[in-house]
């Protein structure tokens, strides 16, 4: 309760930690059962003499494109441009757009094709738990070398592809090795808006889905398992708003039984008026922000303009330094293959 939170705090409390407390979730969960899902508190730290401000929300609610999205408009009124912020579209136009949109029949065809003779679940290091909270998970952000950031691109200019087909191959790589399964399964996030619905773009709510792409590693050449990957990634477009349950019934696991639990969620990171959000902004930092995943072997890609960057969230059992130093050890791996025609 922040107003107890308020009452109970002394004048020369560490303000940030009491706050960080109350979304602690070892302690705290956000009631998924009523509304609302997001809270924004703001505390006077008067040692430090500043405003914290707090904004916590449930993924149920928001994605990494709502996120960016609120900051952007909160800029937009800081700056007194209020009638330069997007018009509304109901959340609700999407949802309708993706239900109705639905072909069961071919998504379930699509997804029998890649998955029908699957019997075990792709687990690295045998963690299999895709129902934890989080606790056990760290993350590290490493951004990678500026030489194999630029050979990433190249390699995969020089092959007609997305530099997100070559991370993608490279994780299929790292979870083989880790499943000792030479096709494995894993969980690719979707972006959602690409629909072509008007106002998509600009519209907040949750919009990402994750559903399974299979690569097998121990094809002739580097280059065609590089193509396929592209073209699965094509295809999988076209079941965007398709149900992970759906995907695991064209199974053979038992009920219950995960697919996956190794998942890869490539980000471009940079936004149209980030240079307006900077001085809307000024005089205010991040301090930090935390995320966390119930998936125990979970890697992000953000791409920027000058580069890229892994944020792995793993088990701390493995480590994700652990695993950031093998994703970078197989990009370099795979990179060097390519550029040579191995």
């Amino acid at each position: 309760d922040v107003a107890a939170a308020r009452a109970s705090m002394p004048g020369d409390a560490d303000v940030r930690a009491v706050l960080e407390a109350l979304i602690d979730p070892m302690h705290h969960r956000i009631d998924v059962r009523q509304a609302p899902m997001i809270r924004l508190i703001a505390a006077e730290d008067a040692v430090h003499n500043r405003w914290l401000l707090q904004l916590a929300s449930h993924h149920l609610i928001s994605d990494h494109t709502t996120l960016e999205r609120m900051v952007h408009e909160i800029g937009l009124i800081q700056q007194g441009r209020r009638d330069a912020l997007p018009p509304v579209v109901p959340f609700r136009t999407f949802v309708a757009q993706a239900v109705l949109g639905r072909d069961e029949a071919a998504d379930e065809a699509f997804f029998a094709g890649m998955l029908s003779d699957i019997e075990e679940t792709t687990a690295p290091f045998g963690l299999l738990d895709v129902q934890g909270d989080g606790s056990n998970v760290e993350e590290i952000h490493q951004p990678l070398p500026a030489e194999l950031a630029a050979q990433i691109r190249q390699v995969a200019r020089a092959q007609g592809v997305s530099a997100a087909s070559v991370f993608h191959l490279a994780w299929a790589m790292v979870l083989s090795v880790t499943s000792g399964q030479r096709s494995p399964a894993f969980g690719t996030v979707l972006f959602g808006r690409m629909g072509g619905v008007e106002g998509a773009d600009n519209a907040m709510g949750m919009f990402i889905n994750t559903l399974p792409v299979r690569i097998r590693v121990d094809r002739e050449t580097v280059q065609r398992s590089l193509r396929f990957v592209h073209a699965q990634l094509a295809a999988l477009m076209a079941h965007e708003h398709a149900s992970l349950a759906l995907a695991q019934r064209c199974t053979l696991l038992p009920a219950g039984a995960p697919l996956f639990t190794g998942v890869l969620n490539y980000r471009y990171m940079d936004r149209a008026g980030a240079e307006d959000d900077a001085a809307a902004w000024e005089g205010m930092e991040v301090l930090g922000g935390e995320e966390r995943t119930n998936y125990p072997f979970d890697l992000s890609v953000d791409e920027t303009r000058d580069g890229f960057a892994l944020v792995p969230q793993i088990d701390v059992r493995v480590g994700a330094a652990r695993m950031a130093a093998c994703m970078q050890q197989a990009l370099e791996v795979l990179v060097h293959a390519l550029a040579t025609g191995g």
